[in-house]
């Protein structure tokens, strides 16, 4: 019995060895600003940090299952998070949030940055840099998640935006802020969207985890139907990897407020990749985020956006449109449609657990709620 025990038992560390980053180190990560956050299924926090122009790994030990089902909601968000802080509740600005699937903690990206705002264009990584980590509980317990004596890996974005460049209509921003605009993670591989410092300056860039010295760097080009010409300095705003009609895409939103599809197999290192548009949301308006969820075993895509109210998209209409908008559209939408969900104040989505999805949303009275959204509910 004692040699079946201990044969189980290093079978099962060498198990946890091979599923180890193994260029990770104990530290403390020299993080910029917490711009973007994403997790893996196996609860390793990815940090983009735009003005350090770096994705890290981070391993919060946090990888005790839950399998809570329960909805998560936390009133007076922003009071609560200042009076931890030590600051008003008008200075807390939320830059991002993102749910470890395994424990079904949230963790918030924080700035005390809010009171700057002076455009509905601007976003929290055009104002400040996020420095604080803070981890909510299923239960809606609060605490800060300090970054210190960690175990993480990380990898530079090769040629990211010069930090000297000012924005052209954002008055006091660079773009730099937008090096790093959204994350995903999708078999093994790591998706980064934001500005490079190349003539055509959207970009995407794409590397295997556990992270190797090689990072795949792709300029990026789409025809926005609402402006009527191909551009190639917007970023992707928000971004799914989906595998449609048996082939990876990645299903991005961008500014003002292109769908557009990207062959994944197309982002080889160095080249030039055009996007197929598939669908004009409506402009005035940026895309916040997306999230990818199930309901009654079948696939659908939420985004929440800056103006308009809450977007469901059936992935399948994607799949089936064979078209491509490459004119000028007339009127306000073209291309695939979308449901409109109520949701006005929308902010930050995340795939919760089996019938919740989290959202942050700005309430009439100007407060600041975490919220459970039903997959009930949002079912067409």
């Amino acid at each position: 019995m004692r040699k079946t025990i201990t044969v189980f038992t290093l079978a099962l560390l060498a198990l946890t060895t091979l599923a180890k980053d193994p260029g990770m180190k104990k530290g403390t990560p020299d993080i910029v600003s917490l711009s973007v956050l994403e997790f893996n299924q196996d609860g390793i926090l990815f940090i983009g940090d735009s003005k350090g122009a770096k994705i890290y790994a981070v391993d919060l030990d946090d990888k005790i299952e839950s399998a809570n089902d329960k909805a998560l909601n936390v009133i007076d968000l922003e009071d609560k998070l200042a009076a931890m802080l030590g600051t008003t509740a008008d200075n807390i600005m939320i830059h991002d949030m993102a749910v470890n699937p395994k424990s079904q903690n949230t963790y918030l990206s924080v700035s005390r940055g809010r009171a700057k705002w002076t455009s509905r264009w601007e976003t929290p990584n055009d104002l400040e840099d996020a420095d604080i980590l803070i981890k909510i509980s299923p239960e809606g317990d609060m605490s800060e998640a300090k970054l210190e004596n960690v175990d993480f890996s990380s990898i530079s974005i090769p040629n990211p935006v010069d930090p000297s460049i000012q924005h052209r209509w954002k008055k006091g921003a660079t773009l730099r802020s937008d090096a790093i605009t959204d994350i995903a993670f999708d078999d093994g591989k790591i998706y980064v969207s934001g500005l490079s410092n190349e003539e055509f300056r959207a970009a995407m860039w794409t590397s295997a985890y556990p992270f190797k010295k090689d990072v795949n760097a792709n300029t990026l080009e789409i025809y926005h139907g609402a402006h009527g010409k191909w551009e190639t300095a917007s970023p992707v705003r928000a971004f799914l990897p989906y595998e449609i009609n048996d082939k990876k895409q990645l299903l991005a939103a961008y500014l003002c407020t292109p769908l557009v599809t990207i062959d994944a197999d197309k982002l080889e290192n160095d080249k030039h990749v055009k996007g197929r548009t598939v669908a004009e949301f409506g402009s005035g308006n940026f895309p916040i985020d997306m999230v990818l969820y199930q309901n009654k075993g079948k696939d659908y895509i939420l985004m929440s956006n800056s103006a308009l109210p809450l977007l469901l998209f059936d992935p399948a209409d994607v799949a089936a449109y064979k078209g491509e908008i490459t004119e000028e559209v007339e009127g306000y939408l073209a291309g695939v449609k979308y449901t409109p969900r109520s949701g006005t104040g929308v902010q930050q989505l995340a795939d919760y657990n089996s019938k919740f999805i989290l959202a942050t949303q700005r309430l009439p009275n100007g407060k600041l709620v975490l919220t459970s959204l039903p997959k009930e509910w949002l079912y067409p």
